[in-house]
């Protein structure tokens, strides 16, 4: 028996390949295939099951082209419902790959069709769970996700704690959780850094598991504090359920070179977006005017899905040399699948056919410091509410940058902003994005917070965030 997560940093995501006596089956797999589908060529063996644990709403799965690829069987928990062919378990139905044994335990909370698997090994020992999003490390599944459902965020989390006491917390203290997510992922609060425990463990320090906890206790403690979901979660949630474009099409199509005046023709149309995705450092030095930053060295994948709100939105890209299919994939991930191209030769390139760049003023915590002092500056934190509530520069205006589309109207154009984040990256978002839609005097401070509060100016007392909602 081989168990192997591949975990994805980005998505905070772990997929599972386990394989036993010339048979595999993956569990959550990502858009692209190419990995699973070497890893079982490589060791000669059939993939005969793919299992999601649920519709996943944080990324587009590669379920479909996994399954056409190797001519596995789709299987989803029970009463799921898809425009495609699946085997759709029953409670406690098994499954057998090569000398194991896999057995689907019906979750529902996260979502209603949310389901465990309980792997058994060769000696009908209960070995593992894969958890999917009903049980992290630290954590549980968010119950507000559930698309197309009458039922209330109130009415999942009463399913969710009954599904926890009833079929994960009687199982063995030594059964190994493999969960779908981790620290970063917004399906949960507050997931553990680990991507692998015991349950024993999670039984003794997992909020949600304990004991002595009523239903309505739950209820309350899994609901509060939990922000609104990425406006791209439930179109994710959609795509996995009534299907997708093949990701070789979506790659063949994107990772396109283009010369810089078919890409200026292209830019010039209706709605189309450039999207640079190169360092942020590069980026404020010289980008092509009214083109947007995300950066690949962030958290890539969900920062475009909270922030571009169109799947269908036509992007070119400025991407560093030799990373365009890693793009064009990385955005495949979350379903945006209309990349038209990227830039050929980058920015320099750009330049030497004479075209217009543009750059955004960075300066150090220490000069913004002295700018906070000397004169009236306005400022613009654009940390998570959590982080700003801990901690932030007094009087400062703050909104995440996750709601900045929804927050353009409590910003002047006519004003100058400086702008900071906790470390630099998701600033220099929000400046290209403000300079982008005509706000053209906008300063990053580099660094962010964990530069400027080695600075003396006024903050705030430090509050806790294990205390804050």
């Amino acid at each position: 028996m081989k168990i192997e997560q591949i975990y994805t940093g980005c998505l905070a995501q772990g997929a599972y390949y386990i394989e036993s006596n010339g048979e595999a089956a993956i569990i959550d797999p990502l858009r692209e295939t190419k990995v699973y589908i070497d890893k079982a060529n490589a060791n000669g063996v059939k993939i005969k099951y793919v299992f999601e644990t649920h519709f996943h709403a944080d990324f587009v799965s590669g379920h479909l082209d996994l399954a056409k690829a190797s001519g596995a069987t789709i299987v989803f928990g029970p009463n799921a419902t898809t425009d495609y062919e699946i085997h759709s378990a029953k409670d406690n139905e098994e499954f057998t790959i090569g000398n194991i044994t896999i057995k689907a335990l019906h979750t529902p909370g996260h979502t209603l069709e949310s389901t465990t698997y309980l792997l058994i090994d060769e000696t009908g020992k209960e070995h593992a769970i894969f958890s999917g999003d009903t049980l992290f490390l630290g954590d549980v599944g968010r119950p507000d996700l559930a698309i197309k459902s009458d039922l209330t965020k109130e009415d999942l989390a009463g399913m969710l704690f009954d599904s926890l006491r009833t079929k994960i917390m009687p199982l063995a203290d030594d059964i190994i959780v493999y969960p779908a997510h981790g620290a970063g992922s917004a399906c949960g609060k507050n997931l553990s850094k680990e991507t692998v425990g015991l349950l024993g463990e999670q039984k003794q320090t997992n909020y949600a598991l304990r004991a002595d906890m009523t239903k309505e206790e739950f209820v309350k403690e899994v609901l509060d504090g939990i922000a609104p979901p990425p406006q791209y979660f439930a179109k994710n949630a959609l795509l996995n359920k009534s299907g997708y474009a093949a990701f070789e099409t979506v790659l063949e199509k994107g990772d396109v070179a283009l010369t810089p005046e078919i890409f200026e023709n292209l830019a010039n149309k209706e709605n189309t977006l450039i999207l640079d995705v190169r360092h942020q450092k590069d980026f404020l030095a010289a980008h092509i005017p009214n083109s947007i930053f995300i950066g690949l060295n962030g958290s890539f994948a969900p920062w475009v899905g909270a922030l571009i709100t169109d799947l269908q939105q036509p992007i070119l890209l400025i991407v560093p040399e030799g990373k365009s299919a890693e793009t064009v994939t990385r955005l495949s991930r979350v379903g945006y699948d209309n990349t038209l191209g990227y830039l050929e030769g980058g920015i320099n390139a750009w330049k030497t056919a004479g075209k217009e760049t543009a750059s955004i003023t960075s300066i150090s915590a220490e000069e913004f410091a002295n700018r906070f002092k000397n004169n009236k500056i306005n400022v613009l934190d654009v940390r998570k509410d959590g982080e700003y509530k801990a901690k932030h520069i007094e009087g400062v205006q703050h909104f995440a940058l996750d709601y900045i589309n929804k927050n353009m109207n409590e910003i002047d154009a006519k004003k100058a902003y400086h702008i900071h984040c906790a470390g630099g990256y998701r600033s220099v978002i929000a400046a290209s994005i403000l300079k982008a839609r005509g706000f053209h005097k906008v300063t990053d401070v580099a660094g962010g917070f964990g530069a400027i509060k080695k600075t003396d100016l006024p903050f705030t007392e430090f509050v806790c965030p294990s205390t804050l909602s």
